[in-house]
């Protein structure tokens, strides 16, 4: 019995669609890196507070105490938002702009109205706590209004102790932004 989805040269490659692959979606968002370590066990340990929760709210409602348990089934609905918000947190480009998400807010600037895109030296938040620690940013600078907040630094929760990382993520964005601005 051949096994063709197993060999490079199957019959899967006569029936491919001519669809688009993902990454050729220009206008998609789409985050230019992948989340950092930090972030995901972050989000991991949120997740997993949550099942214990889940568990006690099961205990709760089988010992009878219905209003208990639905305020433990509520508290560990919003822990698992936020784990969710969280491993949402980040840059996200497509061609109709650049996206900041944060926790609980997202800030969305048009290519046009953004007037230059540049990584510095600065101080930056280690891991977003108030300590601050010499580092690179990734500054978005719109045409008008208050500059935006550093949108990605090599301290943040996806690239501490991944200098290359960031670097190639603000590369990217920096493309993006030069390949989509209009002056």
């Amino acid at each position: 019995m051949p096994l063709h989805f197993l060999t490079a040269d199957g019959e899967l490659d006569a029936t491919a669609s001519d669809a688009p692959l993902p990454y050729e979606e220009r206008e998609r968002w789409r985050r230019p890196y992948r989340p950092g370590p930090w972030r995901v066990a972050g989000a991991a340990l949120a997740l997993l507070l949550a099942a214990y929760m889940l568990m006690s709210t099961l205990i709760i409602a089988m010992a009878g105490a219905a209003a208990e348990a639905a305020v433990c089934l509520l508290v560990a609905a919003l822990v698992i938002a936020y784990a969710l918000r969280l491993l949402r947190m980040g840059v996200w480009v497509s061609a109709r702009g650049i996206r900041q998400v944060g926790l609980v807010s997202t800030t969305t600037l048009s290519w046009r109205e953004v007037s230059a895109v540049r990584t510095v030296q600065q101080p930056v938040k280690w891991l977003g706590l108030p300590r601050t620690v010499q580092g690179q940013a990734l500054l978005v600078e719109p045409r008008r209004g208050e500059a935006l907040r550093p949108v990605l630094t090599d301290h943040n929760a996806d690239f501490l102790s991944r200098p290359d990382s960031f670097d190639q993520a603000a590369d990217v964005v920096e493309g993006w932004a030069a390949e989509n601005r209009r002056p």
